[in-house]
């Protein structure tokens, strides 16, 4: 398939009324076109994996076009400075996740963006750091403890960020390193508990909610009966 036939698909699979609506969760919807993401990833698989393409589609700056170009491009030949220039480009949570899940968390730039860009100020470069300290919680079944344990310090800094997509990436990417093992869950909490105390509105939200889950029985007897294999 290419540019044309991609896009005239992707209009053809549009509803204005879901593209309104998407206002409402932070999403500029004079380039969205209200396309759900199980549609955009059945046509992900129909065009599999195409770099040229999903270079193109990114370059449309079309909401759901960008979405399927993080489901298309091949995270083995994604350079550090493509890394760079998409991320810049986040105007919406739901990019932003969609990128580091599908596509950035998969390259051999993923922890070392998570820890530079949990340090940066614009709001979903922030943002994308911490998603990806969550994602790769969740599905870098390889890595060390010790690789996840510089990602407590920057959660500490930032758990006063205000700004509600930073604060609620910082809380989840807390709360997936905290279910990955017993270990990790002990010292998930033990932030969770000095961010508590933090002189911060935002530190104590994200403290007190991911204390919750980091508590919770059936997790901790989850991560029991994984360290018992």
């Amino acid at each position: 398939m290419n540019l044309n036939d991609v896009m005239a698909e992707l209009k053809s699979m549009g509803d204005e009324q879901a593209a309104a609506g998407m206002a409402r969760y932070g999403i500029k919807s004079d380039r969205a076109l209200g396309i759900s993401i199980p549609k955009l990833l059945r046509l992900a698989k129909k065009i599999g994996t195409h770099r040229k393409l999903a270079g193109q589609l990114w370059s449309s700056a079309i909401h759901e076009a960008r979405i399927l170009a993080c489901m298309i491009e091949d995270p083995q030949l994604l350079t550090e400075a493509q890394l760079e220039r998409w991320v810049k480009a986040f105007d919406s949570w739901d990019l932003c996740d969609q990128c580091c899940n599908r596509l950035f968390r998969k390259t051999a730039f993923a922890r070392q963006k998570a820890m530079a860009w949990s340090q940066r100020p614009e709001e979903f470069v922030k943002r994308a750091g911490f998603v990806l300290m969550a994602v790769l919680a969740v599905h870098d079944k390889k890595a060390t403890d010790r690789q996840f344990e510089p990602f407590f310090k920057q959660i500490r800094k930032a758990a006063s960020d205000e700004r509600n997509f930073v604060k609620k990436a910082v809380n989840w990417a807390l709360r997936q390193i905290g279910k990955r093992n017993l270990a990790l869950n002990r010292k998930a909490i033990a932030v969770a508990e000095e961010i508590k105390h933090l002189e911060s509105k935002t530190a104590r939200w994200v403290a007190n909610d991911a204390l919750r889950e980091l508590r919770n029985e059936k997790i901790r007897q989850r991560l029991s009966l994984k360290a018992a294999r």
